[in-house]
């Protein structure tokens, strides 16, 4: 092991014995390189007269630049959009999106969390949570509906066996019992336990009531009490999105935050949807935990682990991502304009409420529970998902997603609110169409 990796981990279990036991092998082998990287930061502090370490090109005072890329970088200079960025993230965006993580999150006041160290968009944080975190075999807990991407990267990729259980009860709400259920199935065989909540989730568009979620907390904590191991992934890529009372507006995060010495949590957000710059890639992730001692310096030592992780898979996420968003966030304007986006989704998501209250699709669908994020799905009475879809495409032009055999997902966020009637209008008329081709 390298010697640094061994002195960050000697920091860990000093602070939290626990987590050591959480760190997959490789999570436990990685460190922050110092070498060139090291040198260079050195020689940036250092080198007054002549600095021959990093590697880009520079004229004269500034980096070496193409006028023709320049042009379409209004109001950047080259420092801030065409040079490496740290591994960490920029240090400005770290710190003001933190800042917010505890402006939108009310229940971490008093806690400590890490800095985010910045991703290329949450599908990567995903993907740099499951290299520290997942080994081969380790299990993985989802609802029965979710992203088909967890599949690829925790199942396919790092090989952990994802066991589920049914997302809602027969009456509507969040299926808490099933979950509590699946956790102490597995518990029985598993040292440790990773639990993947997704809210406002895809593709159903819910996000749990205040009730549930305490429910959920309280099922996890007593979980970790009883001797597991517990790493919560929160994937909060649609956060922010909540459009109905009752139910929770924060992230499930700040409620895991330091409820118990096994328990790990873990925020993935990003500005992809929250900011509305989804091809930015500019995603996030945050760590909380019981420390003992300095919570700074573990956080420190998890935050090195994880940027260790970034470098030696992508180097460092865009930099003139992170000064586009950064530059935004200090923009006098910013809340207005995110508040003005979040009422026409707000708007889109009442409008499919009530479309959908029309009894005369009762006997084609079931709406699925929504109250949130971009999404919601129906079930299908009498044809198949798959069959429908390609249905629509052929004869319609409409486009919607298949999951499983019975189940649609609606992107309503992408949908103008005078268009949401005649969607769903047309689905039923697909569904009347291959119901008179078969009867």
């Amino acid at each position: 092991m390298n010697p640094i990796a061994a002195q960050l981990n000697e920091i860990i279990e000093q602070g939290n014995a626990h987590l050591m036991e959480m760190l997959s092998s490789v999570g436990r082998e990685l460190f922050f390189p110092k070498g060139i990287l090291s040198q260079s930061a050195e020689a940036k502090q250092k080198a007054t007269r002549l600095n021959a370490t990093i590697g880009i090109a520079r004229q004269g005072d500034s980096a070496m630049v193409l006028p023709s890329v320049m042009r379409s970088v209004a109001g950047l200079a080259p420092e801030q959009s065409v040079t490496y960025a740290p591994s960490f993230g920029i240090p400005q965006l770290r710190s003001t999106w933190q800042k917010e993580i505890y402006e939108k999150n009310p229940s971490l006041a008093g806690k400590t969390v890490s800095l985010p160290v910045v991703t290329n968009g949450i599908t990567h944080a995903i993907s740099i949570f499951a290299d520290v975190w997942t080994d081969p075999g380790d299990v993985i807990v989802l609802p029965e509906m979710m992203w088909g991407n967890y599949n690829m990267i925790f199942g396919v990729r790092k090989k952990a066996r994802i066991s589920q259980y049914p997302i809602f009860t027969e009456t509507g709400g969040y299926n808490v019992e099933a979950l509590a259920d699946c956790l102490k199935k597995e518990a029985r065989e598993n040292q440790k336990i990773t639990v993947l909540l997704n809210f406002p989730h895809n593709p159903t568009g819910y996000t749990l009531t205040e009730t549930e979620a305490d429910q959920v907390v309280a099922v996890l904590t007593e979980l970790a009490g009883a001797g597991t191991n517990v790493i919560v992934v929160c994937d909060d890529a649609y956060f922010g999105l909540f459009y109905e009372d009752g139910i929770l507006k924060e992230s499930i995060f700040s409620r895991l935050c330091g409820c118990h010495p096994r328990l790990l949590a873990v925020k993935l957000d990003g500005a992809t949807k929250e900011n509305y710059v989804w091809g930015l890639r500019v995603g996030f992730i945050t760590y909380g935990a019981v420390i003992d001692g300095d919570a700074a310096e573990v956080f420190d030592v998890l935050e090195r682990k994880t940027a260790g992780c970034v470098r030696g898979n992508i180097s460092n996420a865009s930099h003139l991502s992170q000064s586009i968003v950064v530059k935004s966030m200090q923009d006098e304007n910013y809340q207005a304009e995110k508040h003005d986006r979040y009422e026409l989704l707000r708007a889109r998501a009442e409008t499919v409420k009530q479309v959908l209250a029309d009894p005369k699709y009762d006997s084609a669908w079931d709406v699925y529970p929504f109250n949130s994020g971009y999404f919601m799905c129906i079930r299908l009475k009498t044809v198949e998902a798959e069959t429908l879809r390609v249905h629509l495409l052929d004869h319609y032009g409409v486009g919607l997603i298949a999951l499983g055999r019975y189940d649609l997902r609606v992107a309503f966020s992408c949908l103008e609110k005078d268009d949401i009637r005649t969607l769903f209008d047309i689905v039923h008329q697909g569904i009347a169409d291959l119901t008179r081709d078969t009867g």
